[in-house]
């Protein structure tokens, strides 16, 4: 049976055999006992349902023994033979090109190279899955395989309900992941339902099949350290960055640490995290002495290389060391999945990373005090660096908000706030998301590098023409992104698809969009499938992240969030996806994410123009609409240049009116 036939066939009659657990792959950590006996039998039921009744008996045991092995039921022996990875559009079987579009991003997601666990089909983060099982994996290929474009496919956390008829300007796939009731969204309860095989944490672009490997957070990352070095008013040549995080989007840090010029030192626990970022070229060098560590980097600083170094242990040990050999830091963050703490998104110092799955698995409760104890000792660490000047800020990973629930000497003497900012209220938000620049992405459906340097190249005279008369607030983003796309090809960031990501607002990610259909429909290049992280403008509703410099009172709200998939699901977008849970952990923030394709047709052309224009300034209204100077001025811009679009403006009040 070849590769089509296999897709087409969905779950096969007649089951294959059982396969061996894979030691050479990284796997999932075993997630904590929570269901009742009562609960498990209602597991292996959900998980049967799937099969015809004469497969019961032979699959229940085996099931029975996933569930009590793993936590979970991964149906292993489902998984394919063929090797999963992002194929030229053709090789899909189909009679859709955006469906084929899907299947191939799908298979991105669950590339080895790509995802962190790929056997238990989670992408990054510890949880972020693409389906909960192998058989929702062979369904929803075979419905993507047989789909027209009259029909849409629902996805309800990694189940498909259905093919249900529609219209060629519908989405083609609508995807929602862990879309809990809001009092069921307390991080057990994702334990729970998600071991009972109902909901599924999507992350943010795992379950809306938009990852690109490591190179979706490279350029966020790299924009952050350069201006991180610029608030401090420093050159980064001769600068030290220290974090934490090899494993899925946190691996980008060391490559974003070398594109920006200066010293980055990484710890990992997970020397399989380690190996595969070092055999990617993504960190430079590894080291597990700390005196060495120590030696290296003094020796980088004073050549002023820029070099990448992982840390092979926990990283609270760096910080300690450094402080003891006073080394100064100059820009400070972590990465680790704390959105996850107790399932795998953070390891305690002073327990082998072996020792730590056992505990998380074993011992839940044990291993959340450990945990906690060690962020305490993590946050005291550093705030011994910033009291000698080190800027450290929260990466939107929780970090904070752990350390906080934990009893860490974390808060302002306000007692409300945080005595470090975010990335966003700090960088991101004020220099970024306000004037619209974010995170857009496209992947070259041929799989040919050659298309992905015309992409490049397209891309960078679209940016270098709009940068001609661009105001002058937005001249630095503008460069920015130049310098890095110019740089794309040689820094290697291509990890799986032939993908890209640069920070553009709505002028440059329509003008780019429109570039790219053009040359698709003179034969230039091949089919474009375009996207975005929900690390974005409009797309997320994160208080302790993407909305954290919301200083209105609503960034507890999802309004936002909702309203953009809402109306990117009408305007145009091929496939639509809307998560609780992406980035900063369950229940703490909603997002959404689109996928288009571009196959160089009017229709397509129609269809950029008004989804990419909602995308970004759905965004940019409400940003405006809670008072952010930055935003004001770019809604005001997009007014002027789009006689159709009226936003509600608000009136500034003086504050000396409340000064008594």
């Amino acid at each position: 049976m070849n590769f089509k036939e296999e897709i087409l066939q969905g779950i096969p009659a007649q089951i294959p055999g059982v396969k061996a657990y894979d030691t050479d792959v990284n796997h999932a950590p075993k997630r904590k006992k929570i269901l009742s006996s009562e609960e498990e039998i209602l597991a292996l039921k959900n998980a049967l349902r799937y099969f015809e009744p004469q497969h019961h008996a032979t699959l229940l045991p085996e099931f029975k023994q996933e569930l009590d092995d793993y936590g979970r039921i991964y149906m292993y022996r489902f998984r394919p033979d063929y090797k999963i990875y992002a194929r030229p559009i053709n090789d899909y079987p189909g009679k859709s090109e955006q469906a084929k579009a899907i299947m191939l991003m799908i298979q991105n997601n669950l590339d080895h190279a790509v995802a962190q666990h790929p056997h238990e089909l989670i992408t990054y983060g510890g949880n972020g899955a693409v389906f909960q099982n192998w058989a929702q994996y062979r369904l929803i290929m075979a419905y993507l395989a047989q789909m027209t474009e009259e029909q849409t496919l629902a996805v309800y956390s990694g189940h498909p309900m259905g093919l249900f008829p529609s219209h060629k300007d519908a989405p083609r796939v609508v995807v929602t992941n862990g879309m809990m009731i809001p009092n069921y969204s307390q991080p057990d309860d994702w334990e729970k339902f998600n071991a009972l095989g109902v909901t599924q944490y999507g992350q943010m672009t795992a379950g809306s099949y938009m990852y690109i490997g490591p190179q979706g957070i490279v350029h966020g990352t790299t924009i952050t350290v350069l201006n991180g070095f610029r608030k401090i008013k420093k050159s980064p040549q001769g600068g030290l960055f220290v974090t934490s995080g090899l494993g899925g989007m946190s691996g980008a840090q060391p490559k974003a640490g070398n594109i920006a010029g200066c010293v980055t030192v990484c710890g990992e626990v997970n020397k399989k995290a380690t190996h595969t970022r070092h055999s990617q070229g993504w960190v430079d060098e590894v080291f597990s002495d700390l005196d060495k560590l120590s030696d290296r980097v003094k020796e980088a600083l004073a050549a002023k290389e820029a070099v990448s170094i992982a840390w092979d242990g926990n990283i609270v040990e760096v910080w300690e060391h450094f402080d003891k050999e006073n080394i100064h830091v100059d820009l400070g963050s972590d990465q680790t999945s704390l959105h996850n703490p107790w399932a795998g998104g953070y390891y305690p110092v002073g327990l082998s990373y072996e020792k730590s799955v056992t505990m998380m698995a074993n011992d839940p409760d044990q291993f959340k005090i450990e945990v906690q104890r060690s962020l305490k000792r993590h946050a005291a660490a550093v705030n011994k660096h910033t009291a000698k000047g080190t800027y450290f800020f929260d990466y939107g990973n929780a970090f904070l908000l752990e350390a906080s629930r934990a009893g860490a000497d974390i808060m302002a003497e306000n007692g409300i706030d945080f005595k470090y900012n975010s990335y966003v209220q700090d960088i991101m938000g004020p220099m970024c998301f306000d004037y619209g620049f974010g995170p857009f992405r496209w992947v070259c459906a041929t799989g040919d590098p050659e298309d992905l340097a015309k992409t490049d190249a397209i891309a960078c005279e679209v940016l270098e023409e709009i940068m001609k008369n661009s105001p002058k607030e937005i001249q630095q983003q503008m460069q920015d992104n130049i310098t890095w796309i110019k740089g794309a090809q040689e820094n290697k960031l291509v990890v799986g698809s032939q993908a890209r990501i640069l920070y553009a607002d709505t002028e440059g990610r329509t003008k780019i969009a429109s570039a790219f259909n053009k040359h698709i429909s003179e034969g230039k290049i091949g089919t474009i499938i375009l996207g975005r992280d929900h690390h974005d403008v409009s797309g997320t509703d994160s208080p302790y992240r993407e909305t954290s410099n919301i200083y209105d009172g609503s960034r507890f709200t999802a309004d936002m969030a909702i309203q953009n998939v809402i109306g990117d699901s009408f305007r145009g977008a091929t496939w639509v996806s809307i998560h609780n849970g992406g980035g900063v952990g369950w229940g703490e923030v909603v997002n959404g994410g689109f996928g288009m394709v571009l196959d160089g047709s009017k229709d397509a052309q129609r269809r950029l123009e008004s989804m990419l224009f909602w995308d970004v300034t759905n965004g940019i209204a409400r940003r405006s609409w809670a008072r952010n100077e930055e935003a004001v001025f770019a809604i005001k811009r997009e007014m002027d240049r789009n006689p159709s679009l009226k936003v509600t403006l608000p009136n500034f009040v003086d504050d000396s009116l409340f000064k008594k």
